[in-house]
């Protein structure tokens, strides 16, 4: 009984001792803790803030049951998660997302509603969150548990990814959303403003998501949001999708065949970043190799850093005559700590283009950049700044 009560006592009044046992905790576990007393809470408080590095979940192995791999492998996965996510960008596969998935019980097809599958990942994730989900006919990831894990370019099958943003000193992480009005055929670039990517000197990066682009006018509004956002000091990069099925920051529905941007907006002064363009002559190792190289030429840290790979649906292993995962392990050569998430869509935004510490870029062309591309490959690194702090 002594013993108990004296565990009892440093338990419920010596800060250091708590700190140090509750930082063993993943964070569900954590939050949970924190409704022991006021103690709990404020230890609690201090580890989740001192974690702020990116996490990651993976889905790569397709099962049986009828809801994605991804729904499936963030359920389980976030009870081990050590990130309080307060922004989240996942992208899951077109067919197996929202296509026919066969009921094994009725021995018939069932056809997944992508809204349902939507909300159903939502609904896993801290309701204060932001989410950004998409839907792409190929999927880039890299699997969880190491940064330095081998990238997978899944061009068919059942894969996914969510990506976890927590809190980050210094760094401010927004989403934004763009329809194109059928009324007025001129974009009212107020908008850019009111989403933070028009008077931010903190801006730094900007990845942008065309959705619909078989909709009459969708390339030209992708340009009218593009274009003004083509600035020296901003780094661009996305590509078209095939359609979003979250955005959590807003509640009003959007038209099934209407068309748009989405994306997410980096701020902050520690920010750096760079991204590389492998055009069409891009078809074999050597070639590949030599992108890459320029890519580490831009000497951004890869301590803390996130890449990200965003490539034609005609690229891939049919591009590179039947090998496969050539871009992701030419990647993986030359940044062996920097996890790699992408997808395969319908048309490519970025180019050569490099900001370096001082935020000045360091031009790569003298000509005028031309963002929107085909059949080819864009390459980006987004670091967001070393962590200070030891992660719990």
């Amino acid at each position: 009984m002594e013993a108990a009560a004296k565990g009892g006592f440093v338990l419920g009044n010596l800060v250091e001792v708590v700190e140090r046992v509750l930082g063993f905790l993943p964070t569900k576990a954590l939050l949970r803790a924190a409704c022991v007393c006021r103690l709990w809470r404020e230890c609690a408080r201090r580890i989740l803030r001192a974690r702020q590095r990116i996490a990651w979940v993976s889905a790569l192995e397709p099962g049986p049951a009828e809801s994605h791999a991804l729904v499936r492998a963030l359920a389980r996965e976030l009870e081990k998660v050590r990130v309080l996510p307060q922004t989240v960008l996942y992208i899951a596969d077109t067919e197996t997302f929202s296509g026919h998935e066969e009921c094994h019980e009725q021995k018939k097809a069932r056809k997944r509603n992508s809204k349902e599958t939507a909300i159903a990942l939502e609904k896993l994730l801290p309701k204060r969150c932001q989410v950004l989900g998409l839907v792409t006919p190929g999927v880039v990831v890299t699997p969880m548990g190491s940064s330095s894990n081998q990238p997978q370019e899944i061009e068919e099958g059942e894969a996914g990814f969510a990506l976890l943003f927590p809190k980050i000193d210094g760094v401010k992480i927004h989403t934004f959303h763009f329809s194109k009005d059928s009324k007025n055929r001129v974009f009212d670039e107020s908008k850019f403003a009111e989403a933070g990517l028009k008077n931010n000197p903190d801006l730094r990066v900007v990845l942008l998501f065309g959705y619909n682009s078989w909709k009459s006018g969708a390339t030209r509004f992708l340009h009218q949001i593009v274009n003004p956002l083509n600035e020296k000091s901003i780094i661009l990069a996305g590509g078209q999708v095939e359609s979003f099925t979250s955005l959590t920051s807003e509640n009003s529905a959007q038209p099934g065949d209407a068309c748009g941007v989405v994306g997410l907006a980096f701020s902050g002064p520690q920010i750096q970043s760079a991204t590389v363009l492998l055009d069409q002559d891009v078809a074999d190792e050597r070639t590949a190799e030599a992108a890459m190289q320029r890519l580490k030429a831009a000497n951004i840290p890869e301590h803390n850093t996130i890449g990200f790979m965003f490539a034609c649906v005609g690229r891939g292993y049919r591009h590179y005559k039947t090998k496969r995962n050539m871009e992701a392990d030419a990647f993986r050569k030359f940044f062996p700590n920097v996890p790699l998430f992408g997808f395969f869509g319908h048309g490519e935004i970025g180019c050569d283009r490099i900001v370096t510490g001082n935020f000045v870029l360091r031009e790569c062309n003298d000509i005028k950049d031309d963002l929107l591309h085909g059949y080819t490959t864009v390459m980006t690194l987004i670091h967001l700044g070393s962590t200070k702090v030891n992660q719990a």
